[in-house]
């Protein structure tokens, strides 16, 4: 017997479902499949990696390649060829925001990352986010985890979303919102040299849970590894908080 096709897990359906090219000859179309959709808007739109990808959709990464090869090659013949794209269809499931979802909207209920002035004498740390450990793309990073710390003793701690900001745009949200030290994973020189500009001290090469990391640097025993990942079109075994890309 064969086993049951997996549902592949979608968090944002098209708004539009089928796309006609202007001056429309062809009396063909294309099926462009709902899960295949997914992994475009994920890749294409979102700049996920591939590995990111699969995790998002609760999928393999070679299911989740198979998945997106098949979608580009439909939309290369539609646009060589002048097919109607139509998408629906395909083996998927809506995301509840559960089901270890790490990214859909429906899960998330953290506020913007506009904060109130700190006091004169209050540090403010913000550590990169993802499910209670330190997010390893800086650039990526859709939630920051705040500390304020008066006498290196944390006095609050709030999760609050990056408001779709990336890469150098994270620099002057984060000096907007008072931020004195930023810990992170892996980011970029460009990156760097932003929150550098603007003040920010920057923490980088960090894994881990962010309050135990936290607590590290207060301790004065985490360290740097400065600018630690130098492109972006990172490849499934890529991780740039373990120092893949130096």
């Amino acid at each position: 017997m064969a086993r049951p096709e997996i549902k592949k897990r979608i968090c944002k359906k098209p708004e539009c479902d089928s796309f006609v090219p202007k001056g429309y000859c062809s009396h063909e179309y294309v099926v462009l499949t709902v899960d295949e959709y997914e992994t475009i808007r994920l890749i294409d739109l979102e700049d996920y990696s591939r590995e990111q990808c699969a995790n998002q959709m609760g999928i393999a990464r070679t299911t989740a390649q198979a998945i997106y090869n098949s979608a580009r090659k439909k939309i290369a013949s539609a646009f060589v060829y002048g097919f109607e794209i139509r998408i629906e269809g395909g083996s998927y499931q809506e995301c509840d925001g559960k089901a270890g979802c790490n990214y859909c909207s429906k899960n998330k209920s953290y506020e913007a990352l506009s904060l109130n002035k700190k006091e004169i004498n209050t540090m403010r740390i913000a550590v990169t986010y993802e499910d209670g450990n330190v997010f390893q793309h800086f650039g990526k990073t859709q939630f920051f985890k705040i500390y304020d710390v008066e006498d290196k003793q944390i006095i609050s701690s709030s999760v609050c979303s990056s408001n779709g900001a990336g890469h150098g745009a994270l620099a002057g949200v984060l000096k907007e919102s008072d931020v004195d030290v930023l810990i992170c994973g892996g980011l970029g020189m460009g990156a760097m040299n932003a929150l550098t500009q603007q003040g920010i001290k920057v923490i980088s090469g960090a894994t881990g849970n962010t309050d135990d990391v936290v607590q590290e640097y207060l301790r004065g025993t985490l360290i740097s590894t400065g600018s630690n990942c130098n492109h972006h079109d990172h490849d499934s075994n890529h991780v740039c908080g373990n120092h893949g890309c130096h």
